[in-house]
Parts: structure tokens; sequence; C-alpha cells
């Protein structure tokens, strides 16, 4: 069954509980592709491969900028923190959605940046924040 990009949460961990960082708009590729060695010797017909590491580049979410929100980021901004993007949420009466990790938590670790993002005529003020992750991309078995 597939489910809706609705209620996905950028968290961070503070004091050992997940608190949403800031609602974004989109969410990167959680993860990369594994390098390919080439392993091809003299007497192979095609070249062949194995896996090596994976690849792990800086992860971009967006958001839309408020003062309070670059201010939030920007002090905590560069402190190796642990990180975790949540699927699912439960929506409250008054429309509020909070969020569960129902259909999945992934979490690393690593340092985060925010910047404002580019804008032109009638159009939202945008932000972005990078996450360069240290650790593994795992998903929370709990």
């Amino acid at each position: 069954m597939a489910i809706s990009s609705f209620g996905i949460f950028l968290m961070m961990k503070k004091e050992n509980a997940y608190e949403k960082l800031v609602d974004i708009k989109d969410i990167p590729d959680l993860g990369g592709a594994p390098e390919s060695l080439e392993s091809t010797t003299l007497t192979d017909s095609i070249q062949t491969y194995v896996q090596g590491i994976q690849s792990a580049e800086a992860l971009e979410f967006t958001a839309n900028y408020t003062p309070e929100d670059y201010k939030k980021l920007k002090d905590s901004a560069g402190i190796k923190q642990d990180y975790s993007v949540w699927f699912g949420g439960t929506a409250g009466a008054d429309g509020t959605v909070t969020p569960t990790g129902a259909n999945g938590k992934f979490n690393f670790s690593g340092t985060h940046s925010p910047r404002v993002t580019g804008v032109g005529v009638n159009e939202v003020v945008g932000m972005a924040v990078s996450i360069a992750p240290s650790t593994p991309i795992v998903m929370d078995e709990t």
C-alpha cells in the first residue's frame, strides 16, 4: 500500500526526545547509491563491478522562511545533532498534525546549516536546511 507525503516531519533530538525542527516542504533522497568499483580482469568479456562505499551527500530540506525558524536553525547550526525523518502523524480536531512516525523513522547524526533561498516577484520566501550526515541513515526498527 502506498502512503501520502502528508505528515512527514524533520525531527531533531533534544534531551532524549525528538522535536519537530521546522515545517518542511520536501525531503531529499535518504541515502545514495553505493560507489561501483571496477573489478574487471583481463579474462572478463565485460566490465565487472563490486559495490563500494555508499555515498552520503548533504541532505537539503526546504521550508518557508520565518525569522523565528531561521534564528532557531542558526542558533543550533554547526553542532553535531541527532536527526530523524518521521513518516506519519495524527491529525487533531484543530487541524494540527502531531508527528508519530507510524510509517517509518529514519535516524542519523550530522550538522545542519540554514540559508535563505532566492526569490522572485510574487513568490513565498523560502529557506533551505542542509544537513551533512556523519552516520549512516538507518530505519528505526522499534
